[in-house]
């Protein structure tokens, strides 16, 4: 049975923390008639057994997150430690207003002498809060497995700023890698991209604008329980087993509206800020979709990989049962965790053999 202090989980989860019973939203509300088919949310049916013993502390925590008290969450966000290797340097590049404006990490970077594959990753956070620098644990994980250079975006948050400045802001991070390609000693002809939740969201997004613009080729968008679709929690209600840990339905109402400046849910959003309101998936790269069965943005994982299947992209999904959003990172040692990690970095390895 795994346990965890709330700082722990603090730690650990950053945003989960905070996105807990969130309490009030920019707009956006359900209109769907509730679910009542499935079984209320029941820890010892829809649980996984080695997660089991996080949720009492879960359900507890309900620091609410909203306009008035979004900036008291944002500085509750935290980090793991930080591994002595692989090294990882800070740095300032042209964002895309054109100045030295925009911070990335840049983590294992090598020489030209021996080229290397690259994961250009955003990080999560509901589009409100978070911080590249807080995932930097993680990445360093991931770069020292796959022998692979990362870089991470600190993307510009809503709601100050709305959509297209996140996008634009990983997008030039996307073509800052690919464009120094050579100076970090990366292969420019293997490069993904990568995220957790909204950063999984901001992933989807950067693949769609990567092949609208054609200026980088990737070979795999790797979206970790990422977050699709605005209409989750407003238009469309969840049963209610589903989305009631860590990352709930207005928590997604708050995010999503933030992000697109009208309300979650809304008839019109702009083009390319909901990747699963793209209509055509086509000819995007390949990709690995993973979220737990209790996540909050299952159903709509589910049917985007769907679409990417239907649309002729190569595409891996893993559902894990049982397990909630962010379950990897509050418990690594658990077996479901472990087969996950596993999972996406082996799609990664065979994405990274396989070159465009």
């Amino acid at each position: 049975m795994i346990e965890m202090t709330r700082r722990d989980f603090m730690i650990k989860a950053g945003v989960g923390a905070m996105a807990l019973n969130t309490s009030s939203m920019l707009g956006g509300c359900a209109t769907s008639t509730p679910v009542t088919t499935a079984a209320a949310f029941d820890p010892a049916i829809h649980v996984d057994p080695e997660l089991r013993g996080m949720v009492p502390v879960l359900l507890k925590m309900s620091d609410p997150i909203s306009a008035q008290t979004l900036e008291q969450a944002r500085k509750r966000v935290f980090g793991l430690p930080l591994l002595p290797q692989p090294q990882w340097t800070e740095r300032m590049i042209a964002g895309p207003g054109g100045a030295d404006s925009l911070r990335i990490y840049v983590i294992n970077a090598g020489t030209g002498d021996q080229l290397r594959p690259a994961i250009l990753h955003t990080h999560g956070g509901g589009f409100v809060v978070g911080t590249a620098k807080s995932e930097l644990r993680g990445l360093q994980e991931i770069a020292a497995a796959l022998d692979c250079v990362i870089v991470t975006v600190d993307y510009r948050l809503a709601p100050e700023t709305p959509f297209p400045g996140s996008l634009e802001d990983n997008y030039a991070g996307l073509k800052w890698l690919y464009n120094n390609a050579n100076e970090l000693g990366v292969d420019k002809s293997r490069i993904a991209v990568m995220g957790e939740s909204a950063g999984g969201g901001h992933a989807a997004m950067l693949a769609i604008a990567a092949r609208d613009r054609g200026e980088v080729p990737l070979v795999l968008q790797a979206l970790i329980y990422p977050m699709l679709d605005d209409r989750t929690g407003s238009m469309r209600v969840v049963p209610p087993h589903i989305g009631k840990l860590i990352w709930t339905p207005q928590s997604n109402r708050f995010g999503w509206s933030s992000l697109l400046g009208v309300p979650a849910g809304s008839r019109k959003v702009p083009y390319g800020a909901v990747p699963s309101r793209v209509d055509d998936l086509r000819n995007l790269p390949p990709a690995f979709i993973g979220v737990g069965s209790i996540d909050l943005f299952v159903q709509e994982d589910i049917a985007y990989a769907g679409r990417l299947i239907d649309a002729g992209v190569a595409t891996e999904l893993n559902v894990v049962p049982g397990a909630f959003h962010g379950f990897q990172l509050l418990a690594p040692r658990a077996t479901v965790s472990k087969q996950f990690k596993a999972a996406l970095n082996n799609a990664l390895a065979r994405a990274f053999a396989r070159k465009i």
